[in-house]
């Protein structure tokens, strides 16, 4: 008995010694598993890829103007103004903001690779703050570009540009809110939101998703009273509407637009039900230009209009979109709600004056 409780004393253990050898032997991956765990770092999150698709298309902008010298009468040219600029095709058309090229003489154009171009202005819009220039130039980088990318609440977003000339800087956030309108001097605006911070030199840079595609043309940040703190809310015009309008310039020199000649404003919600309508499906009348399409029609301040062309009136944004559309010249049907009773007038379409 002492014997058989030596000899499985001593064995048992030998067994298992040989059993963990084999596995060791044969099965590395195990024995990496066990003594390696720390050598395997976590994947790095980037976006590069998608500021090497883009990037190289965004510009800085240098204008210039002619100032008196301080040493004579001669005027000389001297820089003024500092922004960025996306090359929208290989034809080197150049989408910016319209304040950064306002009051140029002159209009330099560097590109990420060290290139430099004296831009001409092909044509602005002051009512989206867009401008369009163009560059002669070889092998000219494109920006990405994806009409059926619709930005959403949430999305990852980069910002480019060249904030105080310091050279192309990418700054990262989120879209915060899109829609959002009454932030231009028009009221017409319809901008996408961003916590990606967006500085002096920005202005005509990209806003790009997560694949390097254009989401929209950065113009400004939202500062608090005469401080110069934003608490991170910018702001970008939306790449669709900023195309229509390039298309536009490039065009005719120009956005030509239909105009109703009203001011109008989103219905009331409480005056809604007590019209009994949908306040998302119509907009109040507020003022009418004296002599306009609008005034010749019949149309009178407080109408509510329901409906352009028998489609709804969503909101105000949507509907002067609309409108403004339409060409000028054309006969359009306008339906209303005058003191509880429902009108349809044919008003002739006008032209929006900047």
């Amino acid at each position: 008995m002492k014997l058989k409780h030596y000899l499985n004393y001593l064995v048992k253990p030998i067994l298992w010694g040989l059993f963990l050898a084999a596995v060791i032997i044969y099965s590395p991956t195990i024995l990496k598993q066990f003594t390696n765990q720390g050598d395997q770092l976590p994947e790095i999150i980037s976006y590069s890829d998608a500021v090497k698709k883009s990037a190289p298309s965004v510009v800085n902008i240098y204008s210039q103007q002619y100032i008196d010298s301080s040493l004579g009468t001669k005027q000389q040219l001297q820089p003024t103004g500092l922004g960025s600029g996306i090359i929208l095709n290989a034809k080197g058309y150049i989408l910016t903001n319209h304040h950064v090229i306002a009051q140029a003489d002159q209009i330099l154009i560097a590109l990420q690779d060290g290139r430099l171009y004296t831009a001409n202005i092909i044509g602005s819009d002051v009512i989206t703050d867009l401008a369009v220039l163009q560059i002669e130039g070889e092998d000219l980088p494109v920006m990405p570009q994806n009409a059926d990318y619709s930005p959403e609440i949430g999305d990852v977003v980069l910002a480019i540009g060249n904030p105080y000339n310091l050279g192309q800087t990418i700054t990262q956030g989120v879209i915060s809110a899109t829609g959002r309108g009454g932030m231009s001097s028009t009221g017409r605006q319809d901008f996408i939101q961003t916590d990606a911070a967006i500085n002096e030199g920005n202005s005509g840079g990209a806003l790009i998703n997560s694949r390097g595609e254009l989401v929209g043309i950065n113009t400004s940040e939202f500062y608090t009273g005469n401080s110069n703190v934003t608490y991170g809310i910018s702001f970008a015009i939306p790449y669709r509407l900023a195309s229509h309008v390039m298309q536009g310039i490039i065009k005719d020199g120009r956005v030509i637009r239909g105009s109703l000649g009203i001011e109008a404003e989103n219905l009331d919600p409480l005056v809604a039900r007590l019209w009994g309508l949908e306040a998302k499906n119509s907009i109040i009348v507020k003022k009418i230009t004296e002599g306009g399409p609008a005034q010749k029609a019949g149309m009178l301040k407080n109408d509510i209009i329901l409906k352009i062309d028998n489609k709804d009136a969503v909101n105000l944004i949507l509907t002067m979109d609309k409108i403004a559309k339409i060409k000028p010249g054309t006969e359009t049907e306008i339906t209303i709600i005058r003191q509880g009773k429902e009108h349809v007038l044919n008003v002739r379409i006008g032209e929006l004056q900047q």
